[in-house]
């Protein structure tokens, strides 16, 4: 007996889950003895999928050496990736206001999505400390960043949403298969800019408040005579 799968209803992953969860274990029972595995198609999509989770922890390393190298530091490349994670969130909401499930292919724009949406907060922190190297404060530099940087963080997200949505509107059958992907890309940048705008600032003061409350604790043991000579 054999079926084929009508794509326009359900996904693979669903049949396959639904076998795992309740057709499987109910043959298991009536038949001792009995194994049962998946081959084909559904094995070759879960390897591949083993090898892009795989790819995508090496380049968000790769990522982080690239830019420790290039800010000289540790903790602001960290700041920076913090938006990788909304821009997950933000392709997961799009397929859902669209109607898409997640899919195969969807996991490639979120891969891609990664390298998008740092762009917009490595942009912002590179002039948050420039105008630090002036002498602005923290808090000086982040918001007048931030007004130096609306603009064109805006601008570069709306144009590549813009440039995604022919793709992600398109009703062909020849389309339907990277659809998911455009979906992942185009939502994941404009909701994670949004987050960046307002995200980015606030991670980057609370890094700047530890680093000189740690700097306060630290340097008050490494000189105790400042405190003898204020008990005196």
């Amino acid at each position: 007996m054999t079926a084929n799968l009508d794509s326009s209803k359900t996904q693979t992953s669903t049949v396959v889950a639904d076998l795992s969860a309740n057709a499987l274990p109910a043959l298991k029972e009536r038949i001792p003895g009995l194994e049962a595995s998946f081959e084909g198609a559904n094995r070759d999509e879960a390897e591949s999928q083993s090898a892009i989770f795989s790819g995508f922890g090496l380049a968000l390393l790769v990522m982080f050496a690239l830019l420790a190298m290039a800010f000289r530091s540790y903790v602001q490349p960290l700041i920076i990736m913090s938006c990788i994670p909304f821009g997950v969130v933000g392709a997961i909401a799009g397929h859902w206001l669209l109607g898409y499930k997640l899919s195969f292919i969807s996991l490639f724009g979120i891969v891609a999505l990664s390298g998008v949406v740092v762009n917009d907060s490595l942009v912002l922190i590179d002039a948050a400390n420039k105008f630090r190297a002036q002498g602005m404060s923290a808090i000086e530099a982040i918001v007048q960043a931030g007004r130096r940087r609306f603009r064109p963080i805006l601008l570069t997200s709306l144009t590549t949403f813009l440039g995604l949505s022919p793709m992600i509107l398109e009703t062909s059958l020849q389309a339907r298969f990277i659809i998911p992907m455009a979906i992942s890309l185009g939502f994941g940048v404009l909701f994670a800019t949004f987050i960046i705008l307002l995200l980015t600032p606030a991670v980057y003061m609370i890094v700047e408040d530890l680093r000189g409350l740690l700097h306060r604790l630290f340097g008050a043991r490494e000189h105790p005579e400042h405190d003898s000579d204020v008990a005196q």
